[in-house]
């Protein structure tokens, strides 16, 4: 439970959108995060996002699944429609939901682990469905729930917390998305807010499946080793009374990608990331370019939005579904009789 409330009143100065809402009314509970957590950083951008586009909080279904990034849905927008479901599974969720009422607005919050392990299936079906949503993934390289193994997106040679390296080629979603026919797809680092709130509101905006996938550092699990304030050496340091885990505070990782050339920051544990923007003439509507210059940018984080199409139909489009939502329908009109029940029955005999 958090430590402190929010208190439900806005201060009168607050600006307000064309709703008459502050952003106050664009957040949710406090988060129990650990301190400095990228994930923090993401709900403040969706927060303002959300904000800025005057997205009705009760027009906003926010969906997860199992995880540390599973837990952001919680931090924003609290008056809200909310499902946080299995692990991996938030795909299919968000897939009936639209199905049954697709006048809402469908926010997906997923991790590495949750959307690259398990839910990898479900993930690939729901962007061939071209399933009208915003899918977000908190990309950290670990599980930080279980205490830090490697994710299906860890790189190779990357080490643990405990010191072995992986060896396994990581699954890009980025790529993976853009090979499966994903009609939106960028990536963004958690600490560049400059960057990231527009393309969430570009993701928002599109008609059809948006991923967003956004490198997100770790505090706990990519801290490195030797560090006094490990969870090794504050084990090792005090007599368990209770069963309790001890994690230290750490600053929230914060730098603006430039224009030109590479950015490096450097994560807790000391390793070094290149970001990198895309091009002011690069073309975001050619599928084929944007492999093309992922794979001639391979070892950087290329930032920014790397394909839209919004030619392709979203998934109500495609499968002809009526204009009303299904959620709005009369109970005569879903459940004709008995007689009508008989007559249908007829024809398969």
């Amino acid at each position: 439970m958090p430590s402190i409330v929010k208190p439900k009143v806005a201060h009168p100065s607050l600006v307000r959108n064309e709703l008459g809402l502050t952003i106050r009314d664009y957040e949710g509970s406090m988060s129990t995060l650990c301190a400095g957590c990228g994930h923090d950083s993401i709900t403040a951008a969706i927060t303002r996002a959300l904000f800025e586009l005057s997205t009705p909080p009760h027009m906003l279904a926010k969906l997860s699944g199992i995880g540390c990034s599973s837990k952001t849905p919680t931090y924003f927008v609290g008056g809200a429609h909310g499902f946080n479901s299995a692990h991996g599974r938030m795909p299919a969720i968000a897939t009936g939901a639209s199905a049954a009422n697709r006048t809402l607005t469908y926010l997906g919050v997923s991790g590495d682990g949750d959307s690259l392990s398990i839910g990898l299936g479900h993930l690939c079906h729901a962007i061939r469905r071209n399933l009208n949503m915003l899918y977000i993934i908190e990309n950290n390289g670990v599980y930080g729930l279980t205490k830090g193994q490697f994710s299906a997106a860890s790189d190779v040679g990357s080490r643990s917390k405990k010191g072995e390296s992986n060896k396994m080629t990581p699954i890009d979603p980025v790529q993976l998305a853009l090979s499966l026919g994903a009609t939106f797809v960028a990536r963004s680092f958690s600490g560049d807010k400059a960057q990231l709130v527009p393309i969430l509101k570009a993701g928002l905006a599109h008609r059809g499946f948006a991923i967003v996938d956004v490198i997100s550092p770790c505090v706990t699990f990519n801290d490195h080793e030797g560090s006094t304030k490990s969870y090794k050496s504050t084990r090792g340091r005090y007599n368990v009374a209770t069963e309790s885990d001890f994690v230290p505070h750490a600053s929230e990782i914060v730098a603006e990608i430039g224009g030109v050339g590479q950015t490096n920051v450097t994560m807790h544990d000391g390793s070094v990331l290149r970001f990198t923007r895309l091009p002011e003439n690069y073309d975001v509507t050619n599928r084929q370019a944007a492999l093309d210059y992922l794979k001639a940018h391979q070892g950087e984080v290329v930032t920014g939005v790397l394909f839209a199409d919004e030619s392709v139909p979203e998934m109500h489009e495609m499968n002809n579904t009526p204009a009303v939502p299904l959620g709005s329908l009369p109970f005569e009109k879903l459940c004709p009789g008995s007689a009508e029940l008989a007559k249908l029955m007829e024809d398969f005999r």
